[in-house]
């Protein structure tokens, strides 16, 4: 059904909602892909703007983004829009994080992360290996119809997603996490949206003067990275889960560098923290939970290793209790 026949034809878009509402299909591994492709080409491919709100556990946020694609590249502005005012600018693999509040500017390269609406990765081979989709309900989300898909794990080490993705262009209109008991535990969803030529390459220039002396410049940074081998690894992640950063972090007042693992089965992800123990030091051995994200304390005779991740909690204990140092 197209978006001109639902606005043309809108009794049958109840008649679609009240059938959709019953209906819960699980789609073949086929269609699967398909409708995780479209979703995730649509987030990196179309040119949009919109007003989104975010939830995780008790924190509400909202946010402005504006999305642009020519034949240059990807370019991307995201805006806080209550609280501390800060800009994030994307040009392709550069990212430029503007705080308002304390005029600071900082420089980065950009990290396979995903953040809404470009939740899916652009590598969905192995995602239907773990998660089982299902087709739901329809819905309207800001003036769109979207088409709802549950993203069920095939196992206890990863949370469960439902997506509402418009029905005409794929674009994710609203996403949500749940945990093992099937409840909310991170959501975001848009507002107000606009997708197409009404969205221009002015639309995603900064608000700031990128070149302006009066702004302090972090482009190393007090907690800068590098990509290095680290010496250490995990040696018992849950299937599905592969390493996608491995790094040396640096901060600032501070000579020993901390091993950063990060492992992703292209939804879920865990990152890994071996940082020096000084002698004498007592920590707090064992998991913990804030919002969405479980984490696992463990000593180790001279280092602490921290795992944190929108996972559940015996995803992150396993992962934490199999880091050894590479090669033993």
């Amino acid at each position: 059904m197209t978006r001109a026949t639902l606005r043309l034809f809108p009794g049958l878009v109840l008649l679609h909602l009240c059938a959709g509402a019953a209906l819960a299909e699980t789609l073949q591994e086929t269609e699967s892909k398909e409708w995780l492709n479209k979703i995730a080409n649509a987030a990196r491919q179309l040119n949009y703007a919109g007003t989104f709100v975010y939830q995780h556990g008790d924190h509400v946020e909202t946010c402005r983004i504006t999305h642009f694609v020519d034949r240059s590249g990807e370019y991307e502005k995201l805006e806080t829009l209550d609280g501390p005012k800060r800009e994030i600018i994307r040009n392709n693999d550069e990212i430029l994080t503007f705080d308002a509040e304390h005029r600071v500017l900082k420089r980065e390269r950009r990290t396979p992360r995903n953040s809404f609406p470009a939740l899916l990765p652009d590598q969905l081979v192995h995602l239907t290996d773990h998660y089982q989709l299902r087709k739901g309900d329809l819905a309207r989300i800001a003036g769109y119809y979207a088409q709802a898909l549950v993203l069920e794990p095939r196992d206890a080490f990863r949370y469960g997603h439902k997506l509402w993705a418009d029905v005409a262009t794929g674009l994710l209109l609203k996403a949500r996490m749940l945990d093992e008991k099937g409840q909310v535990v991170e959501q975001s969803v848009f507002t107000q949206l606009v997708i197409g030529s009404a969205v221009t390459r002015e639309s995603v220039r900064p608000s700031f003067d990128p070149q302006d002396p009066q702004l302090r410049r972090e482009f190393q940074g007090p907690d800068s990275a590098a990509r290095a081998d680290t010496g250490w690894t995990v040696n018992n992640q849950p299937a599905g889960f592969r390493k996608i950063i491995e790094m040396k972090r640096f901060k600032a007042g501070t000579q020993a560098p901390v091993a950063h693992l990060v492992y992703s089965d292209g939804l879920a992800a865990v990152s890994i923290f071996i940082e020096p123990l000084p002698a004498g030091s007592k920590v707090q051995e064992g998991p913990m939970r804030q919002g969405a994200v479980n984490i696992y304390v463990r000593p180790l005779p001279d280092q602490l290793v921290t795992a944190l991740g929108e996972a559940p909690a015996v995803t992150v204990m396993q992962m934490a209790n199999s880091v050894t140092p590479r090669g033993q």
